[in-house]
């Protein structure tokens, strides 16, 4: 017999968690601009729908002057029209705006896009290198983890038996500290990664890195960290060598597949094309805060 699919829309977290404690098969769902397209592709129907839209702590964006605080539903048109968060973090509200259409971006979250665990996600590199935090609320209270230590594989995830992902927390970035976020796809629009990067760089006074941070997606099972590219970075610019050196780096770091959108060679000097032009675009950025001549290029 078939058993009608349930909906249902909390107000709080806790009413939210308990309903997933007593219904093992209910889905969450942000915007459900994947779990619908999963559904119809033949996975498992849940038995109760539960839309998080309706929590408040979920869809709200603060700063407390040291760090912001962006509900995991929050839609990503809310985030990318926040000239605060689009002034700290320019990379990952680009980021947050590649996420499918104008209609998508009122549904969709970086909650969801993390959660959904794909390895072509556009947020979660952007999210990683600013060293973003989850809140996670489950059964047993809430626990806050790295960006980078939820998603284990492709649509496998560390959260547990009735655990949602509730809000992110991100510090604001040092003096100059910039990011930025490059995507291969296809098309002009609409489309998954071939490859993503994102990089954060900070510059000292004489324009040397002081701090770097590099991950691409879509290359590997999960997010990939470049930290030998990291390395070629500190205190040298953002320029020659070591950007040749970024290059090199990222490449090495990838392992791809190969499907219908790319090989495993060509996906390994894209990775690496694309990791040197966002250093040296987050650079330039960083560049711009204190007046410095960038040192960067973008070709």
């Amino acid at each position: 017999m078939l058993t009608a699919m349930r909906y249902a829309s909390p107000t709080t977290v806790a009413e939210a968690v308990d309903l997933l404690g007593s219904e093992p098969d209910a889905r969450v769902y942000a915007g459900a601009t994947d779990l619908i397209p999963q559904i119809r592709a033949g996975r498992p129907e849940p038995t109760v729908m539960v839309d998080l839209k309706r929590i408040e702590r979920l869809c709200a964006v603060s700063s407390n002057g040291s760090t912001y605080t962006v509900g995991a539903a929050t839609p990503t048109s809310d985030i990318c029209a926040d000239t605060g968060l689009a002034g700290a973090f320019p990379g990952l509200v680009e980021a947050s705006g590649l996420i499918g259409s104008d209609q998508i971006q009122s549904r969709s979250s970086w909650g969801g896009n993390l959660a959904n665990a794909s390895p072509a996600a556009d947020t979660p590199p952007s999210l990683i290198v600013n060293e973003a935090r989850v809140v996670i609320a489950g059964p047993d209270g809430e626990r806050t983890v790295a960006a980078a230590e939820v998603a284990t594989g492709p649509g496998r995830t560390s959260l547990g038996p009735g655990e949602i992902l509730v809000e992110f927390e991100l510090d604001e970035p040092p003096a100059r500290t910039a990011d930025a976020y490059l995507r291969l796809i296809p098309r002009t629009e609409m489309d998954i990664a071939v490859v993503g990067a994102a990089a954060r760089v900070t510059l000292d006074d004489d324009g040397n890195v002081t701090a770097a941070a590099i991950a691409l997606g879509a290359v590997a099972p999960t997010v990939v960290r470049v930290p030998d590219a990291e390395a070629a970075l500190i205190g040298n610019r953002p320029a020659g060598h070591a950007l040749a050196a970024v290059e090199a780096a990222a490449s090495a770091a990838t392992n791809p597949i190969d499907d219908k959108r790319g090989t495993v060679a060509y996906r390994r000097q894209v990775a690496g094309v694309l990791a040197r032009r966002a250093v040296s675009i987050a650079a330039e950025r960083a560049a711009q805060q204190v007046g410095l001549t960038s040192q960067g290029e973008h070709a």
